[in-house]
């Protein structure tokens, strides 16, 4: 079931994000203000929060607009716990997000990943997702791990 996120499912989330490995102990904290600014409405931004739930929280996706941009938005987050990941939710968790932005007039969505090998996987399905590469910064992250930026039309959906 996706659902919008509520208060009480933050603590879940942040467990989810850390199982992945993906995420640095800074980056989770970061990920719990970002989660309190949200329920507390500290923000200028058109943004929303989706999670799969069965039997507890399996999946998370985060989106926001792009500022100063014509209805671009950038997915900044989308996570699936890893003992469910190889089942399709990572993907109809997308496809949703996709689908809400259609819904709200989105024309683009922007995927950021790094470059790093631990991130193949990672690029691989936003690839089998019909996302394409559209730059590359060299050493964004640090030295050797670079930001790679996939892109979709969200008018152009098969």
């Amino acid at each position: 079931m996706i659902r919008p996120i509520a208060p009480d499912d933050t603590t879940a989330l942040i467990a989810l994000a850390n199982a992945t490995g993906l995420f640095e102990p800074n980056q989770l904290e970061e990920l719990g203000e970002i989660l309190s600014d949200y329920f507390e409405g500290n923000s200028d931004s058109d943004r929303f929060w989706l999670v799969d739930e069965d039997n507890g929280l399996v999946g998370v996706a985060y989106c926001e607009t792009e500022r100063m941009t014509d209805r671009t938005w950038n997915l900044q987050l989308i996570a699936i716990r890893p003992d469910r990941q190889g089942q399709g939710r990572g993907t109809a968790l997308l496809r949703y997000v996709e689908q809400t932005l259609v819904e709200r007039g989105g024309r683009m969505l922007l995927v950021e990943t790094s470059g790093t090998p631990e991130f193949e996987h990672t690029r691989a399905f936003y690839r089998k997702c019909g996302y394409d590469e559209e730059a590359r910064i060299r050493d964004f992250y640090t030295e050797g791990a670079d930001k790679i930026v996939y892109c979709k039309a969200l008018s152009v959906q098969g």
